[in-house]
């Protein structure tokens, strides 16, 4: 027998309910902490595991993190690694965001692929062409992408192959410290893409 919904309409709905932020739009701010020496403050933050799961990423870095209720602080005086722990990359494939805001930062970065060597379950192709496009000197080994900018970043015009929402939140992350003004075509335009681009806006960005 297939379960289902019956709903019977006719009475008036009333009364209040608070939705919570979401967490497609939430993981690429927390990261985006990792640009600036300064505290970034979040609020309407839900309580999910990825969200506790990337403040614990966060401070494999040096991040200073606070979680009270649905707000969360994030401050990065300085990153103290540019390596991501592959058994927190593994358990949340946004963690993979990170490699841009390191590489931008730091000029290096080492970051697991999400999933391991399983590469064609979770392509990434489009986060290191563009990366590549703005100078990185990226390998590939062990399912470990190591990416490496000593010059830093630069400026690029780049079209996706196809829209990917990972791939425009890993390129905006990336191009924020560099000097210059970076062109992305074919991006997707998901909300949690346009709060990110908002973020960045009251960045300084």
């Amino acid at each position: 027998m297939r379960e289902y919904i019956k709903v019977s309409g006719g009475s008036v709905l009333e009364g209040e309910v608070k939705v919570s932020g979401a967490k497609n739009a939430v993981l690429p701010l927390l990261i985006a902490s990792l640009l600036t020496s300064e505290k970034n403050t979040y609020t309407n933050v839900p309580d999910i595991k990825d969200v506790f799961l990337t403040c614990r990423l966060l401070e494999t870095f040096g991040a200073k993190t606070s979680l009270k209720g649905d707000r969360v602080e994030i401050s990065v005086p300085t990153l103290t690694s540019q390596e991501t722990s592959y058994s927190l990359v593994k358990m949340m494939r946004a963690s993979f965001w990170v490699l841009g805001p390191l590489l931008a930062r730091s000029g290096e970065a080492k970051v697991a692929f999400p999933g391991g060597d399983l590469i064609g379950a979770r392509p990434v192709d489009i986060h290191l062409e563009g990366l590549a496009t703005m100078g990185a000197d990226i390998k590939v080994k062990h399912g470990v992408v190591h990416a490496v900018a000593k010059q830093g970043l630069k400026p690029t015009e780049f079209t996706f192959k196809f829209p990917s929402v990972g791939a425009t939140h890993q390129l905006l992350l990336a191009s924020c410290l560099t000097p210059g003004t970076s062109v992305f075509k074919n991006v997707a335009r998901e909300p949690e893409v346009e709060a990110l681009a908002n973020l960045i806006n009251s960045m300084g960005g």
